[in-house]
């Protein structure tokens, strides 16, 4: 399973994984029962974070219409047109943090770095500078966590699963930032070069 034995012993003890006692009192354990286990384990921890993300971009959807994004200085600086595509980020985010748990490493780079530049190709198309393009970012990359924060709560999702799931939306979002900047860099340099 991959864990510490003492990990182990506490599950069995606790009674979240099968076991049984030897007359001396010795833990014991059948394959196929463990295999079971870990293996619903896996399916759990795998459909659990799609659910939660999912209730999220409706989450995010209800923020952004309740206006909360018109009041954000970069936002009132777009035309009609930017302002639709960029409503569409936060479901597009999203969307993209499903198609990253669900990759394996080096997918899950080129997705959050595929994000990261089309964030700040919008952001040049639209005439944002690299400030403005951050804080869009940030805008819908808080209304993220904050969503999925509120499922995690909302779904009572143990401690350690949350932070595991938070943890892996940070790194997501640190990579689609890193990338925005880096393309921004890219832009100026040719732009002057």
């Amino acid at each position: 399973l991959g864990v510490h034995p003492s990990t182990i012993r506490n599950w069995s003890d606790q009674g979240a994984l099968p076991v049984y006692r030897t007359s001396g009192m010795h833990r014991r354990y059948k394959r196929s029962e463990v295999e079971l286990w870990a293996r619903s384990k896996r399916q759990e921890q795998q459909v659990v974070p799609v659910e939660l993300l999912k209730a999220a971009v409706r989450q995010i959807r209800i923020h952004i219409a309740e206006g909360s994004l018109e009041e954000e200085a970069w936002y009132k600086k777009l035309d009609q047109e930017a302002r639709a595509q960029y409503r569409l980020s936060g479901g597009v985010l999203a969307q993209g943090l499903m198609n990253f748990l669900t990759e394996d490493d080096e997918g899950r780079t080129s997705e959050a770095r595929s994000l990261g530049y089309e964030y700040a190709s919008r952001a040049q198309r639209y005439k944002l500078n690299s400030a403005e393009a951050t804080r869009a970012f940030l805008f819908f990359r808080n209304t993220l966590i904050e969503a999925v924060m509120h499922q995690v709560v909302d779904s009572n999702v143990p401690s350690k699963d949350a932070w595991q799931l938070l943890s892996r939306v940070i790194a997501f979002t640190d990579q689609i930032q890193l990338t925005l900047l880096e393309t921004f860099i890219s832009f100026e340099e040719a732009r002057h070069g």
